[in-house]
């Protein structure tokens, strides 16, 4: 095949999807919303999770995508492990691409891109590994939030309120 046709073919595909994220699967404009997030990440994680109310809480998405440590505890010692990559890999490979472009740094600010910048430049020698894959915990966090509730996204705002005695 010729340049000029595989050219063509991939604009009628990105077409085909952006198409179907916004008139099929209107939800994944809300998740698009974020810097970083494209329709067909949008569209592929939510076609992989299908039904947001099974997850009773948001932060259940990230373990059903297998974004979280594995835990490995024993008396008093607690070390940091690996993530368990239980869920599917072509979602988690996308969030993680998605992550990447959030702690880019052609990216507008954000509570979640100062975050992540934050981790990665206390983490030492593998601190922006650590931040990319919190980052894509986040996100997917992020993204089911806004799916179940319906609200549009706010790049500021999201940090937890203050204590009160």
């Amino acid at each position: 095949m010729r340049a000029r046709e595989v050219l063509g073919q991939v604009q009628a595909s990105s077409w085909q999807v952006t198409e179907l994220a916004t008139q099929v699967y209107r939800h994944t404009e809300r998740m698009s919303q974020i810097p970083g997030v494209g329709d067909l990440s949008a569209l592929t994680f939510a076609l992989t999770l299908d039904d947001p109310t099974r997850f009773k809480k948001s932060r259940f998405v990230a373990a059903f995508l297998g974004l979280t440590p594995a835990k490995e505890q024993s008396g008093s010692s607690d070390p940091q492990r690996h993530i368990t990559k239980a869920g599917d890999p072509l979602v988690r490979k996308y969030l993680v691409q998605c992550a990447q472009h959030v702690l880019g740094r052609t990216t507008a600010d954000s509570d979640l891109r100062r975050w992540g910048l934050h981790l990665a430049a206390r983490g030492g020698k593998n601190g922006k590994k650590r931040a990319v894959i919190a980052v894509a915990r986040k996100l997917a966090v992020l993204m089911h939030r806004l799916w179940i509730s319906g609200e549009r996204y706010q790049p500021f705002g999201y940090a937890a309120p203050a204590m009160t005695p």
